[in-house]
C-alpha cells in the first residue's frame, strides 16, 4: 500500500448539512454525480472527489490497490474533519465503499453501491485493458468499447451530449491512472469481509449492466447481513447519470430510512 495522495474534491450543499461522499466511476470524475446535486446538495453536505490517477488528483506511476483508493478516501476526510459519511459509490466508487465499510466501519454511517462488484474476475480482463492502455499512452484506445456498455442503446440517442460529456471524461483519464486503477478491480476480493458490514447498505444494481451484471449486486447484498437489493431498470453501467431521478429517490429513502438526515 502507497502512501495517500491529496484528492481534488468538490463541496456542494449547505456545510452545516450532513455528510454524504459520492464516489465515481473508473474513468471519470466527480462530475459524472451532476445528476445528483439537485436532488441532494439541498439537504446535504455532499462531496465529490476525483480517484487517485483521475481528474485533478495526483497519478502516482505504478499498480494501484483498493486499500491504495480506500486509504486516499480516509485521509480526505481527515483532511475535511469528516468523523463520519453516508457514502454512495457507483462502479469504483462502490468498490471503495465496501472496502471502507469494512476496513474503517467507523468512518461511515451508511452505505449505497450501485452497479459494483465485491469480486470481478477474470483479472485478466483488467489486466489485459490496462497493458493496452500503457501501450497506447492513451485511454482512447479503451473508450469505444467502454463507453458501449456504460449507457443503452436507447440513452445514447435521446441525450447524446450526456454521453459525450462521459466520453470525454474517460478519454481525459491518464493513462498511468487509468491503468493503475484497473490493477485495482483486477485483484478485488471483498467476499470474505461482505459479513462483517453492519452499516445500513443499499445495493443496487441496472437491468441492462454488461459490465457488471445483477449478479454482482446480488452477491454483495446477499453476503451484507441486512443489506436491501433494488434494480433499475431502462438503464446500463452508468445508472446515476441514465436514470437520475431513479438513483436519486433510491439513495434519499435509504437515507431517511437509515436515519441520515
Amino acid at each position: 500500500m502507497s502512501s495517500p495522495v491529496a484528492l481534488h474534491h468538490v463541496l456542494d450543499g449547505p456545510p452545516e448539512g450532513a455528510p454524504i461522499v459520492l464516489s465515481a466511476s473508473l474513468g471519470t470524475t466527480h462530475a459524472l454525480w451532476e445528476r445528483q446535486l439537485p436532488a441532494l446538495a439541498a439537504s446535504y453536505r455532499v462531496i465529490r472527489y476525483d480517484h487517485r490517477g483521475h481528474g485533478g488528483s495526483p497519478a502516482p506511476p505504478g499498480d494501484y490497490s483498493l486499500a491504495d483508493l480506500g486509504t486516499d478516501a480516509l485521509a480526505l476526510l481527515d483532511r475535511l474533519e469528516i468523523a463520519t459519511t453516508a457514502w454512495c459509490g457507483v462502479s469504483l466508487g462502490g468498490m471503495v465503499g465496501l472496502w471502507l465499510a469494512i476496513n474503517a466501519p467507523e468512518r461511515l454511517n451508511s452505505l449505497v453501491v450501485i452497479c459494483s462488484s465485491a469480486h470481478a474476475p477474470p483479472a485478466s480482463r483488467w489486466l489485459e485493458r490496462a497493458a493496452a492502455v500503457r501501450e497506447a499512452g492513451s485511454t482512447a484506445v479503451v473508450a469505444d468499447a467502454v463507453l458501449a456498455r456504460w449507457f443503452t442503446p436507447e440513452f445514447v440517442r435521446s441525450d447524446p451530449q450526456a454521453v459525450e460529456r462521459a466520453g470525454s471524461m474517460l478519454r481525459s483519464t491518464p493513462a498511468g491512472g487509468y491503468a493503475g486503477c484497473c490493477t485495482a478491480v483486477a485483484s478485488l476480493d471483498l467476499r470474505d469481509g461482505l459479513a462483517r458490514i453492519e452499516l445500513p447498505t443499499l445495493v443496487a444494481s441496472a437491468a441492462h449492466d454488461t459490465a457488471l451484471p445483477r449478479e454482482h449486486g446480488l452477491a454483495i447484498a446477499a453476503g451484507v447481513p441486512g443489506a436491501r437489493f433494488a434494480l433499475i431498470e431502462r438503464a446500463a453501467h452508468i445508472a446515476n447519470v441514465e436514470q437520475p431521478e431513479v438513483v436519486n429517490r433510491l439513495i434519499l429513502d435509504h437515507l431517511a430510512g437509515s436515519g441520515d438526515v
